[in-house]
């Protein structure tokens, strides 16, 4: 009960805030989505972002590389000498500061698949991650593809400059499926690696506390830094949330001029977000996230649809309540939803706040 009052203290600090947020596409669903009845009381088409020429739709951003889907991978995992073709798919907050939390991934060089153009290491998947390098120079597109044991596909973009890209195993313990992939010609990649490993994580709340491709940090970044400030003298976990929450609701405003130009593939710089204090939806979870995480608070960046837009959110976990499923407060009769795009620009907006209220509207995809 003390922190269910604790929650609702929450509500006093996001009904002060105006304006109607544009629900941002963010990174696409892998293949064909089921579709989602329209709701009217959730944003705009303002946050898609174009790729290959195409006129996006619902909200959703295409490219090559797309933010995970719940279609299920088949079975059959794809032979070295096969090519698997990508489609366009979407772009998907007294006393001395707390020490905080990071936790650095680390390519250990002990489990890995290794050959002349890629290296897969999934040394530490215990710890809810894996890192994977491009080796060689290139002008061609790369991908990671990754399953588990939920049967969800996850593809995401591998950089080409040598350096080792965090990618987090999402479907708790099981068997993983790892794919390195170049693309030979517009969407058609050729498989160039593939790791099967099993997972048992050493701490379920692991691939939550991690920094990885969506969610990038270290000891050394600002937003670390206005985390622990942030957080200076609240020892309760519901105050330190509050603390972060209402700094990003209070202070971010909707970049509408990003959300029209956003490219595919788009990805959060977070201390640049956080310098700038504007952003699409994608930013506003990200920094979040990498907020909490900093500070050891367990939390999920979210993609899924809030109503018909592709949309980002997070949870938290509190040893008290368990995992806070992207609530933010309890009014009495119901869970109001910690979505911070949709909450910093409600206002006072009955009809917004009643749709992201009860969560009928929300559709989860993928937990990062």
């Amino acid at each position: 009960m003390k922190n269910y009052i604790k929650l609702i203290s929450l509500a006093l600090a996001v009904i002060m805030i105006t304006g109607l947020c544009s629900a941002c596409g963010l990174l696409s669903p892998s293949g064909t989505q089921k579709p989602v009845p329209h709701v009217t009381a959730g944003g705009s088409d303002d946050d898609r972002t174009p790729d290959d020429d195409r006129t996006p739709d619902n909200d959703r951003t295409p490219d090559n590389d797309r933010t995970p889907d719940n279609d299920r991978t088949p079975d059959k995992t794809p032979d070295a000498d096969s090519e698997v073709d990508f489609e366009a798919d979407m772009i998907p907050l007294i006393g001395p500061p707390p020490v905080p939390v990071v936790l650095t991934p680390v390519a250990s060089g002990k489990l890995t698949e290794n050959n002349n153009k890629v290296v897969i290491d999934y040394s530490n998947n215990a710890d809810g991650y894996i890192m994977v390098k491009w080796k060689t120079a290139t002008d061609k597109q790369l991908r990671v593809q990754l399953s588990g044991p939920e049967g969800a596909s996850y593809n995401y973009r591998l950089r080409s400059d040598g350096i080792f890209e965090v990618y987090p195993l999402s479907d708790s313990n099981g068997d993983y499926t790892a794919i390195a992939l170049e693309q030979t010609e517009g969407t058609k990649y050729a498989v160039v690696a593939t790791a099967k490993f099993s997972v048992t994580l050493v701490d379920e709340f692991a691939p939550f506390l991690h920094p990885n491709q969506f969610v990038n940090f270290n000891e050394d970044s600002k937003v670390v830094a206005k985390s622990s400030e942030l957080m200076t003298g609240k020892d309760d976990l519901l105050d330190r949330i509050a603390a972060v929450f209402n700094f990003i609701i209070g202070n971010f405003t909707y970049d509408t001029k990003l959300a029209e130009t956003v490219q595919s593939g788009y990805t959060p710089d977070l201390d640049a977000v956080l310098a700038s204090r504007k952003g699409i939806c994608f930013d506003y979870a990200s920094v979040m996230t990498a907020m909490l995480r900093s500070q050891g608070i367990p939390t999920k960046l979210v993609f899924g649809y809030a109503g018909e837009a592709y949309h980002a959110w997070i949870n938290v976990y509190s040893e008290d309540t368990g995992w806070i499923n992207a609530v933010i407060f309890f009014d009495g009769k119901s869970w109001m939803l910690m979505d911070p795009t949709f909450e910093s620009s409600a206002g006072n907006s009955a009809a917004l706040r009643a749709f992201i209220g009860d969560g009928s509207n929300y559709t989860v995809k993928h937990l990062f």
